[in-house]
C-alpha cells in the first residue's frame, strides 16, 4: 500500500502522532546510552567506594571464614553463620548496586521521559506470525542492529583484551602473590579496564543516541494523506464545517424572520435595504430585530406587510441602520433623533387612523449624521 512505503512518508511527525505513539510505549531509546551509564556509574562507584568496600569485604570475609568446633558441628549454627555472612557482604555492596541501579533508571527516561503504559506490555498476538517475524529478522532495523552489535563487541573486547594483555606480566605474578595482594592488584586492574571500556563506550554512545532519535521520528513520518486526515480529524471537515455554518444562519435567520411581526416599523432604501426596528418602555432605546439587503430585505418587507407592519421608505436611514447597527442590539445614539422622529410619527399615524383628525406627515430629511450614511455622497 501506497501509506506503507518509506517513500511516501515525506511529512515529520505530528504532535497527535508523535502523542499517540507515546500512549503506545513507542518512545526513542538507546541501550547503548543505558551500558554506558551503568558502566561509568561503576567505575565512578568503584573509585570512589571501592577501597572502603574492599576493606569492608575483606573484614566480613576474615570474620566469617573463623569457625569455632561448636558451629562446624552444629549445622544450624552453621546456616546461620553463613547466612550472616551473606547478609554482611550484601549490605557492603548495596551502595553501589544502588548507584548502578538508579543509573540505569536515569539512563533509561533521559531521552524520552518517564513513561509507564500497559500498551507495551499488552500481548500482541499478530507477533506470533511468523512471517511478520521473518519480515522483522530480514529488516533494515536488524541489519543496522546487527552490524552496530559485531561493531560494538570488536570495539569493547579488543579494548578489554588490549588492556589486560598489557598486563600479562603482572597477571602472570598473582600466583606468588598473598591473596589479600592479588586481590588489591585484580580490584585495579579491573577499574583500570573498565575505564577504558567506558571510553570506548562514549564513542559508541555519541553515534547511537542521535541514530535512535532520528530512527524514531522516520519510523513515525507520515504521508501527505495522513497529514490532511488528521488536520480534518482534529480541525473538522472543511465541508462538515460549511454545512454547520450553513445550518447556524438559516436558524438565525428563521429567529430572525419571527421576530419581525413584533416590530412597529420597517424602514426600507426601498429594495436595497430592509431593517425593522421595536421598540417599548422597558427598552433603553430602540433595537434592531431584523435586517438585510436585495432578496432577503424583499422578504423582510414581504412578512411586514402580511403583519401590517408600516413600512416607511427612508433610504438614509436605511442604509445607516444595516451597516452600523447590530440585530438584537440597541440602535447607535447618533441615530437616535432619526428613529425617535419616525417612531412619533408611526404612532401619530396609528392615532389617525383610529380616531381621524389632521393626517400627521414625516420629515422629508431626517437627522442621519453623514459618517453614519455609507451612501449619503452618492
Amino acid at each position: 500500500m501506497a501509506e506503507d512505503s518509506d517513500l511516501e512518508r515525506t511529512e515529520d511527525p505530528s504532535p497527535r502522532r508523535l502523542e499517540e505513539a507515546r500512549a503506545k510505549g513507542q518512545i526513542a531509546r538507546s541501550q547503548e546510552l543505558v551500558t554506558f551509564s551503568v558502566l561509568i556509574t561503576a567505575v565512578v562507584a568503584m573509585m570512589s567506594l571501592g577501597g572502603a568496600m574492599f576493606d569492608a569485604l575483606k573484614r566480613v570475609m576474615v570474620a566469617n571464614l573463623r569457625f569455632e568446633r561448636a558451629t562446624i558441628d552444629d549445622m544450624d549454627q552453621l546456616l546461620t553463620h553463613f547466612s550472616q555472612a551473606c547478609f554482611d557482604a550484601l549490605m557492603v555492596v548495596l551502595p553501589f548496586a544502588g548507584a548502578i541501579a538508579v543509573a540505569a533508571v536515569l539512563a533509561s527516561i533521559v531521552l524520552s521521559g518517564w513513561l509507564f503504559t500497559w500498551d507495551a506490555i499488552a500481548p500482541k498476538f499478530n507477533k506470533l506470525n511468523p512471517m511478520n517475524g521473518l519480515g522483522r529478522i530480514l529488516s533494515v532495523r536488524s541489519l543496522v542492529e546487527m552490524v552496530k552489535a559485531i561493531l560494538k563487541s570488536s570495539l569493547i573486547g579488543g579494548v578489554a583484551v588490549a588492556t589486560i594483555w598489557s598486563q600479562k606480566a603482572e597477571v602472570v605474578q598473582l600466583i606468588a602473590m598473598s591473596p589479600f595482594e592479588s586481590l588489591a592488584y585484580l580490584y585495579q586492574l579491573i577499574k583500570f579496564t573498565m575505564l577504558m571500556v567506558v571510553g570506548s563506550m562514549a564513542v559508541i554512545v555519541l553515534i547511537d543516541v542521535p541514530y535512535q532519535l532520528w530512527d524514531y521520528k522516520r519510523n513515525l513520518r507520515m504521508t501527505k494523506e495522513e497529514v490532511k486526515q488528521e488536520h480534518k480529524e482534529s480541525e473538522g471537515d472543511p465541508q462538515v464545517k460549511a454545512k454547520i455554518r450553513q445550518l447556524q444562519m438559516q436558524a438565525a435567520r428563521q429567529r430572525m424572520m419571527s421576530e419581525i411581526p413584533k416590530a412597529n416599523v420597517i424602514v426600507t432604501n426601498p429594495t436595497h435595504y430592509a431593517v425593522a426596528l421595536r421598540y417599548d418602555e422597558k427598552m433603553k432605546a430602540p433595537q434592531v430585530v431584523a435586517k438585510g439587503s436585495f432578496l432577503l430585505a424583499e422578504r423582510i418587507i414581504e412578512i411586514g406587510k402580511d403583519n401590517k407592519v408600516p413600512i416607511l421608505r427612508t433610504p438614509p436611514l436605511a442604509r445607516a441602520l444595516y451597516h452600523h447597527a447590530e440585530l438584537g442590539e440597541d440602535i447607535p445614539t447618533g441615530l437616535y433623533s432619526a428613529v425617535a422622529e419616525v417612531l412619533a410619527y408611526i404612532m401619530q399615524l396609528a392615532h389617525y387612523k383610529r380616531h381621524g383628525g389632521h393626517e400627521p406627515s414625516l420629515a422629508t430629511s431626517l437627522p442621519v449624521p453623514a459618517e453614519l450614511d455609507p451612501g449619503g455622497e452618492a
